[in-house]
């Protein structure tokens, strides 16, 4: 009896092959191969890591000639490689991602090929990879803010309620990051001066402030809060400390009750906080230090987004417009 599942009584043995991939049957070229074992064998990257680099010199290749020659492959100039990129970014339309990956393909292969003395120089090391487009943070806008702040969960549940009302007012009110709001403990709050001492990414600590509505809203949750050991200031029902998966599904459930149907995460509080600041004349220099950003050029990207908040309003609300 035949012991393998496939290639028995007169089944071929057809080789493993994903949907959608066209089989390459062209004989490989000698100098793509080497350069394959080398990252595999000398710099421990996997298999499927060199298949992916190898698929992309041969793609490259077969750009500089169809007959995929070896000698124009290693001979390329770096004008050769810009208009590869140009192809690829144009005609055939490839994400900046997937451009930088061929990129850094070609970066790893001429490396070897300087290294390995066929050729003196490295003809791609100043070619630039594209920029990945600059997405705008999602913000809500302040009556979207005022309807989820005001939605009712979990209101036969006085703890529950007044806790997750309290977080969220606290996001908004001081732009803090989720990590940052469940690591807070109690000794970080200052409710008379309204100052929350916030640990950050790398460890850095910064002050933040609170408005009056957050520190109501977290009396309030403090007078229902369980008398235990723990020291986290946002705690369950058993007094663990609040983890974020926890935090982000009640967000999920304030959403639907407030009737917020577009995207959204406890992280658009933050992105909100920032804009509606902006939007109402505050400095850009405090608004980066009370989101805890190391460079300003991070925080100016909320001016593009109120600028954006701007238009969309102007659009809805301008009379010739709404005539039309």
């Amino acid at each position: 009896m035949c012991k393998r599942s496939r290639g028995c009584a007169g089944i071929p043995d057809f080789p493993k092959q994903s949907f959608g991939e066209v089989k390459n049957t062209a004989k490989a070229v000698p100098i793509i191969e080497e350069f394959s074992a080398y990252i595999r064998l000398e710099r421990g990257l996997s298999a499927r890591t060199a298949q992916e680099y190898s698929r992309d010199l041969d793609d490259f290749a077969r750009f500089l000639d169809k007959e995929r020659s070896e000698k124009l492959l290693i001979g390329a100039s770096l004008t050769d490689a810009r208009k590869y990129v140009m192809t690829l970014m144009g005609q055939r339309r490839y994400t900046a991602p997937a451009v930088r990956r061929r990129i850094a393909s070609l970066r790893s292969f001429y490396k070897f090929i300087l290294r390995s003395g066929k050729r003196a120089d490295n003809p791609v090391v100043d070619l630039a990879p594209p920029k990945e487009p600059r997405r705008l943070p999602k913000v809500l806008s302040e009556r979207e803010i005022g309807k989820f702040l005001s939605a009712k969960v979990n209101i036969d549940d006085e703890f529950l309620f007044s806790r997750d009302h309290a977080i969220f007012e606290m996001m908004y009110a001081a732009g803090v990051r989720i990590a940052e709001l469940v690591g807070l403990d109690m000794q970080d709050v200052d409710r008379e001066r309204r100052l929350v001492k916030v640990t950050g990414k790398g460890n850095k600590q910064r002050m933040v402030l609170m408005n009056k509505t957050a520190v109501r809203a977290l009396n309030r949750y403090l007078n229902c809060r369980p008398h235990c050991t723990s020291q986290a200031l946002f705690i369950s029902k058993r007094c663990n400390r609040l983890t974020a998966r926890a935090v982000r599904y009640q967000f999920a459930a304030f959403k639907r009750a407030a009737g917020i149907e577009r995207a959204a995460s406890p992280h658009t509080l933050r992105h909100s906080f920032a804009t509606h600041m902006l939007e109402r004349g505050a400095d850009l220099m405090v608004i980066k230090e009370l989101l805890g950003h190391e460079n300003l050029s991070t925080t100016q990207i909320y001016t593009n987004v109120s600028m954006e908040h701007v238009r969309q309003t102007y659009e809805d609300s301008h009379p010739r417009d709404k005539e039309r």
